[in-house]
């Protein structure tokens, strides 16, 4: 789904990302983007933040409470440090700023929709050296169990079933100290990603993106 107020970016957007086993559809309003997500529920949707009545922002809070799955990547002229944290706090899992490449937009909705692809195969992680099975909380480095807290366990969950994805520490907090998250000291999360990466061997998958929060990097990412 794109959501464009702007006609001839909407109809450029809608032909550079056609593909034949992909269907488009084309929205210019907040409204008509609600109308849409209660019909189709899409896998993906392209939002641009300024629109004529109201903020792309709405659209995207309003996926994160009720369609949790779809992806959003926000397109917008809004560039600024805090403008992209911003949309990264209300739950983006991309943001463009104007103007932009086509080829490298396409680059990331394509990134986003293997995403989709992989979630289903999210409950269990092995890859170099690690072997994480989060429905049997088993979990192993270079062949040696590894003891994780339930908070590390959520934790490290959150981030692989994210992969690529940067979640920001809000996010994460609110995610696995969801019943306290108001009362957790400011440091709680910095210290359960250092005793994680410990726990995890020294491999080097959590990065850490300043200013925003964290990412997990699968090993052929980071080749």
């Amino acid at each position: 789904m794109i959501v464009e107020d702007d006609r001839a970016l909407n109809q450029g957007l809608c032909r550079a990302l056609k593909e034949p086993n992909r269907q488009i559809v084309s929205c210019s309003t907040v409204n008509e983007a609600r109308q849409q997500l209660f019909v189709c529920q899409p896998s993906l949707a392209l939002v641009d933040i300024n629109l004529p009545d109201g903020s792309g922002l709405d659209i995207l809070r309003e996926i994160r409470s009720a369609y949790s799955d779809i992806k959003v990547i926000l397109l917008t002229a809004n560039d600024t440090d805090q403008d992209i944290v911003n949309g990264f706090e209300n739950g983006a899992d991309d943001y463009v700023t104007k103007p932009f490449s086509l080829a490298v937009l396409r680059a990331r909705v394509n990134a986003q929709l293997r995403k989709n692809k992989a979630a289903d195969t999210s409950s269990h992680y092995h890859s170099d050296g690690l072997d994480l099975d989060f429905d049997r909380m088993i979990f192993t480095v270079n062949g040696s169990a590894a003891e994780l807290s339930k908070t590390e366990q959520r934790l490290l969950r959150m981030l692989v079933e994210n992969t690529g994805q940067t979640l920001t520490r809000t996010r994460l907090t609110e995610s696995i100290w969801y019943d306290g998250a108001d009362y957790v000291d400011e440091n709680a999360l910095s210290v359960a990603v250092k005793r994680l990466r410990s726990k995890l061997g020294g491999k080097d998958h959590i990065k850490t993106v300043y200013g925003i929060g964290y990412r997990w990097e699968a090993e052929e990412e980071k080749s």
